[in-house]
């Protein structure tokens, strides 16, 4: 029993580690590891320390997409203004708004997305 608890605690370790390398993609760290991916989400649900772990590495890689979507921003990139307008910008207004119409006036229909709770 305790070399099976042994045993696993450095698979979490060794999926940690797979995790960063692969960007979080589980199936791809769950093969090198040599784990079903469906165990990666028994840890997760299961186990404190290891949802805290990879969520942690979530974050970072939250914050390597924010670089580069900044760093673009800041090259010009118009997709990305607009994108980072879109998301972090409604609070000031930036909000798609999509009318679709049809023939005659009783076909009307107007979708309108707003998000009641900005995340800002």
């Amino acid at each position: 029993m305790a070399n099976e608890r042994l045993n696993t605690t450095l698979l979490k370790k060794n999926m940690i580690v797979a995790l960063e390398k692969n960007m979080g993609i589980v199936s791809i760290a769950a093969r090198q590891v040599g784990v079903h991916r469906a165990t990666h989400y028994d840890w997760m649900k299961d186990d404190e320390h290891y949802r805290t772990a990879v969520q942690h590495l979530e974050g970072n890689q939250l914050d390597l997409a924010e670089s580069v979507l900044l760093n673009q921003i800041r090259d010009g990139n118009t997709t990305a203004v607009i994108f980072f307008l879109k998301t972090k910008g409604r609070v000031r207004g930036y909000v798609e708004r999509t009318e679709i119409t049809g023939v005659g006036e009783d076909n009307r229909i107007r979708i309108e997305i707003v998000d009641a709770n900005p995340k800002n």
